[in-house]
Parts: C-alpha cells; structure tokens; sequence
C-alpha cells in the first residue's frame, strides 16, 4: 500500500469507516441478516460461489453484504478466505446422470422422455416489475408434489444409441487426472479438464459474451441446448484410513450440455458435438455460456479452424479471470506519481526535441529562400 504523505494512514482509517457508515444504510432500518440474501438472492449468490471456488452459500452472502454488493469484490472476498482452509483431499467424481432435477428442460425434443421440468424460472414470464406475492400456493420444487420421480435419461445419450453424437469417453479414451488451477499454474496447452477448470471459475459476464461471439459468426459454433439440469448431488469423500467413501453432503448444481453440428471430415463422419457447462448452485446463464465456449475451445480436437477469440485458449483462459482482472485494471487508482513524473519529464523532453527540429527545419528554409 502507498503512503506517500504524513498522515495517509489516518486519512486511510478515516475512509474504512466512512465506507461501513455508508453501507450499513438507514440506521432505522434493520441490518440485511446473511440468510436473507441466500434465500432471496440465490443467483448472485451462486454466482459468487462458482467465481470464488467454493461452495457455501452463507459465507457468500455475507461477501455479498460486506461488498455492498458488488459482485467481483465479493468474489475476491471469498478466494482470499479460500486460501486460508485446510486441505483434506478431493471428492469422489460426481455421476451428474443422476442427478434428481429440480428444473430440466432440453431445447432438441419435445416429448422429451420423463418430461420437461420447468420448475423456477424467469424464462416464461413477462419482463416487468410486479408486486410481490407472498401467500401464493407453494408447489414442490419437482413439481409433482412427492411423486415419484420418472426415469429421464440425458439427451445425448438418446442420440448416442444412433451413433449421432459424439462419445463422451471416446474408445481407449483414459482420464487424466485433472490439475488443481488453485495450487497449480496454468501451463498452455491445456487438457479439457483443466480449461473446464478455469471455465467454472471463469467471470460469467466474459463468457457471455464470447458465447454471444460465436453465434454471430466469430468461430462455428451455433448450438442448441441439448439439455439444462437444476438439482442437488451428493457428495463423497474417501478417506485413506477407511478404504471406503463416505457421505459428506449435498450441493446444489446446474449442468448444461450443448450439442452442436459437425460437418465431418476424411476420417470422422457427420455428427452432433458436444460442450459441457457445470456450476454451482441455479447459475444456467453461467453453465450455457460455459458450455458454448468449452465447445468453441475443442475447434483442434475436429480439425477446425481457429479464427475467432473464443477459439483461442491462451486468450480465454488468461482473461477470463475475473479477480486478476480487477486486479490489474483497479490498481490504477493507486498513487503511481513516481511513473507518471518519469513519464511526464520523457514527453517534456520528446516535445522540447521536434520543436528544435521544426526550429531548424525553418532556418533551413529561410536560408534555401535566400540563395534563391
């Protein structure tokens, strides 16, 4: 931190705490209790988890209250106190197939088996304020009230029994074991694991538009949503001294696969490819623009030419970054008098020498005149 004068910790102090007077508010009104904001602002709340690296709703509330609200400060918020957690170890892959959906929906089929499931969603209500109501009949998040629920086998394996997708596993296909972006530095090329990675963790707004990118034209990807899943997994973890894994608990998760056309070529006939998009908590926004870039990014794996940003790795993984981002752009309201004091006397110098060369430049006419 710059302090450059006497008295600049004080003057430091003194803007902390005129920032807390300024975010609490109305001091006649009520505090914003964190349980509030998990309950009513999922969304930027689940956002903040996907973007921070970790899952806990409550802590990202109060992230989100400590901030103000400003999504990427919270953000920050959260991987810094990432980094002070222990680490135990990793989970047991998750089999999202079975993943009991709150809300699934596929763009591809209408009679899509075990249903479409809306569930809660923006996508079919008129974009206007209304008054709230809170004495509304409350459905089951299923919506089907405890019924059972019917088998619903993923879309792309529909597709899969008539060898019109890709695999998902090709054959001899071996899984690597994905690198850890949070302990590890990235080094390009990356294996598809590590830029879903980096993906998940990736700023939504950015992968947005990228995606947005890529359907008017800048690379070849034009997808449809093959299918959308909300709902919650559980998750396992194996300790060493049991041999056996155990339950730790439930995460809410949305999941998007993206399939998308492929032409073919010489060695690989006509087919529907995929992308995939995993997030925390209800986040489709982030898992659809995740997917369609993850599919942008596999344009070498088809033999694709690679011509637009959002087919470049190196571009979208070193920028999509959210934390470092902020970082390099809001260092600049820091004091750099010393930089700019450089930078001044050089143009102070660069002026001084073309206006005695158009000095020079003149004399050198005058006389020419003069022969003349």
């Amino acid at each position: 931190m710059y302090v450059a004068v006497k008295g600049g910790e004080k003057a430091i102090a003194n803007a902390h705490a005129l920032l807390a007077k300024e975010g609490r508010g109305d001091s006649h009104l009520p505090p914003i209790d964190p349980s509030w904001a998990v309950g009513q602002l999922a969304v930027l709340v689940a956002r903040v988890m996907n973007e921070g690296s970790l899952y806990d709703p409550e802590l990202a509330a109060r992230a989100i209250l400590q901030a103000q609200g400003d999504a990427l400060e919270a953000i920050t918020l959260v991987r810094s106190f990432r980094t002070t957690l222990p680490r135990f170890g990793y989970t047991v892959p998750v089999d999202t197939a079975a993943l009991p959906p709150q809300r699934r929906i596929s763009a591809t089929f209408k009679d899509l088996p075990g249903g479409q499931q809306l569930g809660a969603t923006f996508d079919y209500t008129h974009r206007l304020f209304t008054e709230r109501d809170t004495d509304g009949p409350q459905a089951s998040p299923n919506g089907a009230d405890g019924a059972d629920a019917p088998a619903m086998p993923r879309v792309s394996d529909l597709l899969g029994h008539d060898a019109l997708v890709q695999p998902a596993r090709p054959e001899h296909f071996t899984d690597p074991e994905p690198p850890d972006l949070t302990r590890e530095p990235i080094v390009f090329p990356m294996e598809r694991a590590g830029r879903l990675q980096a993906l998940a963790r990736g700023d939504e707004g950015f992968l947005l538009s990228l995606a947005y990118s890529t359907q008017r034209g800048y690379g070849s990807t034009h997808p449809f949503a093959g299918e959308i899943r909300v709902g919650e997994v559980e998750l396992e973890f194996e300790p060493p001294e049991l041999g056996f894994a155990v339950p730790l608990g439930r995460v809410e998760v949305t999941e998007c696969q993206m399939i998308n056309q492929f032409k073919g070529n010489a060695a690989t006939p006509a087919q529907f490819t995929r992308g995939y998009g995993l997030a925390f908590g209800r986040a489709e926004r982030k898992a659809m623009a995740m997917s369609t870039v993850d599919r942008a990014l596999r344009a070498d794996e088809f033999g694709e030419r690679r011509v637009a940003p959002a087919q470049d790795e190196e571009f979208v993984i070193s920028h999509s970054d959210n934390v470092e981002a902020t970082g390099f752009v809001e260092h600049l309201k820091l004091p750099h008098y010393v930089d700019f004091q450089a930078e001044l006397g050089l143009v102070r110098q660069l002026r001084a020498e073309y206006q005695q060369r158009q000095e020079l430049e003149g004399r050198e006419e005058i006389d020419e005149e003069v022969l003349v």
